[in-house]
């Protein structure tokens, strides 16, 4: 969601120990790996009391060395809505192809966003970022908690993602991962904004262009769009990562 103007006020002691306390737990698993599929989208930390979204999402690989990967599909289809001027959840389906290039529901997620600080308070905005999801097929499970970061120099702005991820579940070995995402946007106009972003996992270290605009409707309503190559610059980053994304916020 766009950044938007809210008034301010302190925030409060157990917000500023939340932030330190993920602060630490994510730096120490930051010697963890990463793998799977990671570029999918950058978040931001705020949160808009009384919003409600539908929200897809699609990444398509593709990748000449390895078929597990080459024209792999990713969907997510997602309804969420705020319930305070602090918190926001969303529940996803999620969907890709199979060995056989079939499109099927894989699973479904839970996500919540807490926004830790007012916009404008400190020198860099933060939030975290809540999720839970669980395969269709398989009791696989999957949990992650990301702490977001977000500042703005001119008309650029720059938002961080650093994630701490659980994987476990019956016949899979759990494992720790970790992800980076970062993002530079130029605020050119609401309807055209680019940006460049990068993704980093251990089987992925991508960058690439990434486009985003706002059309806006009556009565607070509006589509925010994002379309983006992301390129591998490793052997083992698929070569090309399409991401687009719609989302249609109301009130």
């Amino acid at each position: 969601m766009p950044a938007r103007s809210k008034p301010s006020s302190a925030a409060s002691p157990h917000s500023r120990a939340a932030l330190a306390l993920a602060c630490a737990a994510l730096l120490r698993c930051a010697s963890a790996c990463a793998d799977g599929v990671i570029v999918d989208r950058v978040y931001d930390p705020y949160v808009q009391p009384l919003e409600k979204e539908l929200e897809w999402r699609g990444v398509h690989l593709n990748d000449g060395s390895d078929d597990s990967l080459d024209d792999l599909q990713l969907q997510r289809l997602g309804f969420g809505r705020s319930f305070s001027d602090r918190w926001f959840g969303e529940v996803y389906l999620i969907g890709s192809n199979d060995e056989d290039r079939n499109f099927e529901l894989e699973g479904a997620e839970l996500e919540a966003k807490w926004q830790l600080t007012e916009q404008g308070e400190y020198s860099a905005d933060w939030g975290m970022l809540f999720e839970l999801e669980h395969a269709r097929h398989t009791e696989q499970w999957e949990a992650a908690a990301t702490l977001i970061s977000a500042r703005e120099w001119g008309q650029w702005t720059g938002t961080a993602n650093f994630a701490a991820v659980y994987e476990w579940g019956d016949d899979f070995t759990s494992e720790w991962e970790t992800e980076l995402r970062l993002q530079a946007r130029y605020r050119l106009s609401p309807a055209f904004e680019p940006m460049l972003e990068l993704y980093a996992g251990q089987n992925t270290l991508g960058i690439g262009p990434v486009i985003r605009g706002t059309q806006k409707f009556h009565q607070g309503r509006q589509l925010l769009w994002e379309l983006g190559v992301i390129q591998g610059v490793t052997d083992e980053s698929p070569d090309q990562s399409l991401r687009l994304m719609l989302e249609y916020e109301f009130y």
